[in-house]
């Protein structure tokens, strides 16, 4: 299986967890169900940080990624949580295994 992969490491505002969690959950999960190329997305939440998110995604290749950034409901995701996020670092891997 190859695949590409991205971390996103969000670093919240502190206290912005509690609105920030249920967009990203609702944006994975609809990345899941309507995004032929969205293979895996998980939520992680440091169990050391109440203002951080990680976040693990799989996708096809880098165009089904690139279709993702253009996705409806991302895009409405974004607008959503910008003001809740400090910062954010974004690390891609090729999946070989």
């Amino acid at each position: 299986m190859s695949g590409y992969v991205i971390t996103v490491d969000f670093n919240l505002h502190p206290g912005a967890l509690k609105q920030f969690l249920p967009l990203i959950v609702d944006n994975a999960n609809r990345s899941r169900s309507v995004e032929p190329g969205c293979e895996r997305f998980d939520v992680l939440i440091p169990k050391d940080s109440t203002d951080r998110v990680l976040l693990y995604e799989i996708y096809k290749d880098k165009a089904a990624f690139g279709e993702h950034l253009k996705a409806a409901h991302f895009l409405e995701f974004s607008t959503a949580a910008g003001s809740l996020v400090m910062d954010r670092k974004i690390v891609e891997y090729s999946l070989e295994n």
